[in-house]
């Protein structure tokens, strides 16, 4: 779990340097007419989660809402019934400066694919681009940031901004901040008391737990334990790696993702990091012909988001990632490398 703001001096109470941000986005969005938000690509349950929510508030104010994402074409199959209000678009929809931008859960502009640009053509127009997100690696990139570091997941951030709004706490809304919450603090594992109030508001909104985490977390095709059982055991286990603490990596080739959604690719980390002789876990994901998404995790003594930094990408201490291309093994060392240098964590 994350440590906490200090205290401020002069009350004892810790400060909440991120209130001013909230209150500000909340001005502006309560002007505004028309909206767009965006996730990083191959969103998951924290960035569309938080736009959903987000979009559905503020089309109720009756704003034009739209939400979109550079890759893939449609939201993972396990996140499609979040978008009961069918807000999602595809990108050649947006348009080239939309007046009010929100960006969630994404670090930089890269994190943006295909619509990186629109941040631009917003900003140049003179429109706001808001930037909501928990990432400590998060590079500023917008005209305003309502960036909290210590929040384990975005949604956290959007229903403070929906509580400025006065925004009513529907079900649909609930459910898409849920979903974004029981999956970025690994089924409340890394979890704050806040959060487990939060998570106890969401259920009263009527959440229900086990039909909305079930498809997110629990539910994979056949097809996924055989692929599992390949990447698996073709893992290697590198006790003195990772500054003594151990690292365990495993590649899933295209070859071991055919016929399988990105969600069932994803799961491999969450299996691969019960390793108890390993500090650190990579797991490797080819999108294309030697190009790579690579997922960093950490269990709780090494900042694996500063290795991630080291090698082009970002994220948070203890998961991060980042794209790359060429040999599998050269990736490797890469990370190898960076996690030397790794800080270790208090």
């Amino acid at each position: 779990m994350r440590g906490q703001p200090e205290a401020d001096d002069r009350s004892g109470v810790a400060a909440d340097p991120v209130a001013p941000a909230v209150v500000a986005a909340a001005r502006k969005l309560a002007d505004a007419t028309d909206v767009t938000l965006f996730g990083h690509v191959n969103p998951d349950a924290d960035a569309l989660g938080s736009a959903l929510a987000l979009g559905r508030a503020l089309r109720r104010r009756g704003c034009t809402v739209r939400v979109s994402f550079g890759t893939p074409d449609l939201p993972p199959a396990s996140l499609r019934d979040l978008d009961g209000d069918g807000l999602v678009v595809p990108v050649d929809e947006v348009p080239a400066a939309p007046p009010t931008l929100v960006v969630c859960d994404t670090g930089s502009l890269q994190r943006l694919g295909r619509l990186a640009d629109r941040v631009a053509g917003t900003i140049e127009a003179g429109g706001d681009v808001i930037v909501i997100d928990h990432h400590v690696s998060n590079t500023r990139y917008g005209t305003l940031h309502v960036v909290d570091e210590y929040a384990e997941a975005t949604v956290m951030i959007v229903l403070r901004l929906l509580d400025e709004l006065g925004a009513e706490l529907d079900l649909p809304i609930a459910r898409c901040l849920y979903a974004g919450l029981v999956t970025d603090t690994r089924s409340f594992r890394h979890a704050s008391a806040r959060t487990h109030e939060v998570a106890a508001r969401l259920l009263r909104a009527g959440v229900d737990p086990e039909a909305t985490t079930r498809p997110l977390l629990d539910t994979h095709p056949f097809g996924w334990m055989g692929m599992l059982a390949g990447v698996l055991g073709a893992a290697e286990l590198e006790p003195s790696a990772a500054r003594g603490l151990g690292f365990v990596h495993a590649t899933v080739r295209l070859a071991d993702s055919d016929g399988l959604r990105s969600e069932e690719l994803d799961s491999v980390i969450d299996v691969l990091r019960t390793t108890s002789e390993a500090e650190v876990t990579a797991v490797l994901k080819e999108m294309a012909p030697q190009n790579w998404s690579v997922s960093l995790r950490a269990d709780s003594r090494l900042d694996v988001g500063h290795a991630a930094a080291a090698c082009g990408g970002g994220g948070h201490r203890l998961a991060s990632g980042f794209t790359a291309q060429g040999k599998p093994e050269d990736i490797i060392e890469s990370i190898r490398k960076a996690l030397d240098e790794a800080p270790f964590l208090d």
